[in-house]
């Protein structure tokens, strides 16, 4: 252990609500504010302490149409000083586990003591759009057509094919077939389902009690609202896919969802300084990059590229968490890893997601990489230690990996 190791002290996130659930008017930002208040809260730490907070977001329409620089805005609401410095970022779904790497950068230059790295998302609060030459420039006699702008996210209006088509053409090229999607989719619901019961989704470790003031009776949600306990492989079979892909269906994808996260991280020795213990120091973060199309395959290219910079191998992690952006995403980058290898791509998938994906758990893009991330070391803290990679693919191919010590 090394007094310049940056170690993970707190880490929270809200239960993660459907896209027409609980939570589906509630926004984004509001999410964000209680979720830093609780990581602080975990620990006493003071606000004031914190130097620098990293806020992920990948949807802006839904909080754009009404403010901006929410990252700022959270902090102050959550009662964090005036000269706190705060940022930004939409780095598609990677934004939070960014706001991680952004963080442990900051620390190990020493520009920063203590950093806070979160992220939060309402997918179903996203409003419908009117165009602009019909809305603002006026339209003498008629309807005003509007816009849906989670519709194929949006990659569609500049020429870019949705996410989950790619993801589709991108599996059958690797030789994942639609059923096997449909498997992997349908045990993140089991897996869940067995860790719940077992105890690892209760509040107070990962998990934050959520109460949101209303005018008649407040908003309380203590446990996620999308995981389903009734599928079976026909259901799953019986699904159309979307948005013309070969093999992505509702099924083997994870909801629109609403939700925030949230870590805190410093140096070692400024948490022995404060009397707090680390949960998990972080070894090592990466980001990547590639071809639009291929956004299945950069989880495990991000890991690659992070690995080679360290010396290790995926057979060197006890723990792998990759998102499940769709089941073809994590089933490609673990056959690439596996150096499509049929023995070692069954032994990723049996140490991948144990506790359940996003498929399962959701996935409000902006706070689902620190949701992975924290996810894994909570998993490494029950099992008494280990090492554990988590990797994120972001729109249009883009990637961050991060590898945790407990």
């Amino acid at each position: 252990m090394n007094a310049n190791d940056v170690v993970v002290v707190s880490a929270v996130r809200t239960p993660f609500g459907r896209f027409d659930g609980a939570l589906k008017t509630v926004l984004s930002m509001d999410l964000g504010v209680l979720a830093l208040k609780e990581v602080v809260r975990r620990i006493d730490l003071d606000p004031k302490q914190v130097d620098e907070v990293y806020y992920g977001t990948c949807i802006p329409a839904e909080y754009a149409i009404y403010t901006n620089v929410p990252a700022r805005q959270i902090t102050l609401l959550a009662g964090f000083p005036e000269e706190n410095i705060s940022l930004t970022i939409d780095r598609a779904c990677c934004s939070s586990m960014t706001a991680l790497r952004l963080g442990c950068r900051a620390i190990k230059s020493g520009d920063a003591e203590i950093v806070v790295a979160c992220g939060a998302e309402n997918m179903g609060n996203v409003p419908l759009i009117a165009s602009a030459a019909k809305a603002r420039w006026g339209s003498r006699l008629g309807h005003i057509p509007l816009e849906d702008v989670l519709f194929e996210l949006g990659y569609s209006r500049k020429g870019f094919a949705p996410v989950a088509t790619d993801a589709g053409h991108v599996a059958v090229e690797y030789g994942v077939s639609r059923e096997k999607q449909d498997e992997w989719a349908l045990a993140s619901h089991t897996k869940y389902f067995a860790a719940a019961k077992a105890g690892k989704y209760e509040v107070g470790g990962e998990l934050m009690r959520l109460e949101i003031p209303q005018k008649k009776a407040p908003i309380v949600l203590e446990k996620d609202e999308s995981p389903r306990d009734n599928l079976n492989l026909e259901k799953m079979a019986a699904l159309k896919t979307v948005y013309g892909s070969p093999t992505v269906t509702a099924g083997n994808a994870p909801g629109l969802n609403s939700g925030a996260s949230a870590m805190v991280i410093m140096s070692r020795k400024k948490a022995d300084a404060l009397g707090l213990k680390p949960l998990a120091t972080i070894e090592a973060c990466a980001c990547a990059a590639g071809s639009p199309k291929y956004m299945a395959c950069v989880p495990a290219q991000t890991i690659d590229k992070m690995f080679a910079q360290t010396g290790q191998t995926i057979d060197d992690v006890d723990v792998i968490e990759i998102n499940e952006a769709f089941a073809a995403v994590t089933l490609v980058s673990l056959k690439m890893l596996a150096k499509d290898d049929p023995a070692k791509w069954q032994a990723l998938q049996d140490k991948t997601n144990v506790n359940g994906g996003a498929i399962a758990i959701g996935h409000p893009v902006g706070a689902s990489g620190a949701r992975i991330t924290m996810t894994m070391m909570y998993e490494l803290m029950r099992r008494g230690g280990g090492t554990g990679v988590a990797a994120i693919c972001g729109g249009l191919s883009q990637g961050e990996a991060i590898l945790v010590k407990v």
